[in-house]
């Protein structure tokens, strides 16, 4: 878990930095406290011990007994977890671990909300590299459970040829043959596409994915026909949860949505400490 802890230690020095004013001026020494998660909305879970590991790594000692597994349905006023220990360490974790939780969960629930969408038919939901700059191996979790897939990780994992590669390479079979030359066997080669006579460039040429590019429902459903199977189809931009299921509908293999990492709500939860 240490590329975890290292987002985690990162988020807590940024909030306590050299230390909690409020709680070391408030909170008598060693004062012991409980306090529980609760969902204030229906939510999927996602980060839960993520949350559990905001407090571990202030206080070994902190108990935490999580009541919910991620990828569990949640609903309102629900506890999702119970902790012990120090009323100082729980207080200064508090912030962390809900930022953490409320904005996984968050993508969890928005994800299963187009999986859901677009159930009955193949297209299967995919995130984006527009992820929060140093939470994406996070955000990237919380779509797979909420039920989405992961599309490539980084620049460093997958060949996505773009228009302006394209422009750079001068043209799409240039782009192809060139990266074909250079990437070992085990890798796919996708490609960007904006237009019908692209598409058919990009069958043409061997790519093994080809994106379809804010298209109309009309031409995708032309590039479906055009390419018959012979290579998986992405469509992306434009696509909300109003737009999604007809997307879906077109024959598409995949459907990429950037909103389930760029714009996905935080999930109200709060951390509630009992009175002494």
């Amino acid at each position: 878990m240490t590329g975890i802890d290292r987002i985690i230690e990162n988020a807590l020095h940024e909030d306590i930095h050299t230390g909690d004013i409020t709680t070391l001026a408030v909170v008598p020494n060693k004062r012991h406290a409980k306090a529980r998660l609760v969902a204030k909305e229906a939510l999927v879970l996602a980060g839960i011990l993520v949350a559990e590991r905001v407090f571990k790594i202030l206080d070994q000692n902190v108990l935490f007994a999580q009541k919910n597994s991620d990828g569990d349905k949640i609903p309102q006023g629900a506890v999702i977890a119970e902790m012990e220990g120090d009323a100082s360490i729980l207080l200064q974790g508090e912030r962390v671990a809900l930022n953490l939780l409320q904005r996984m969960c968050g993508t969890a629930t928005l994800t299963s909300r187009y999986v859901e969408a677009v159930s009955g038919t193949k297209a299967r939901i995919v995130d984006t590299r527009k992820t929060t700059p140093g939470l994406r191996v996070l955000e990237k979790y919380a779509v797979r459970v909420g039920g989405g897939i992961n599309h490539r990780t980084g620049l460093y994992d997958g060949v996505l040829i773009k228009e302006n590669h394209i422009a750079a390479a001068g043209g799409i079979t240039q782009a192809i043959n060139s990266a074909r030359a250079y990437i070992p066997h085990t890798l796919k080669i996708e490609i960007e596409t904006e237009t019908i006579s692209q598409v058919e460039e990009a069958l043409t040429a061997g790519a093994d994915i080809i994106m379809l590019d804010n298209m109309d429902l009309d031409t995708m459903r032309r590039a479906v026909s055009i390419v018959d199977g012979k290579v998986l189809l992405e469509a992306s931009g434009g696509v909300s949860l109003e737009t999604v299921r007809a997307i879906a509908d077109t024959g598409v293999d995949i459907i990429s949505v950037g909103a389930l990492t760029h714009s996905a709500r935080a999930m109200d939860i709060s951390m509630l400490l009992e009175e002494y």
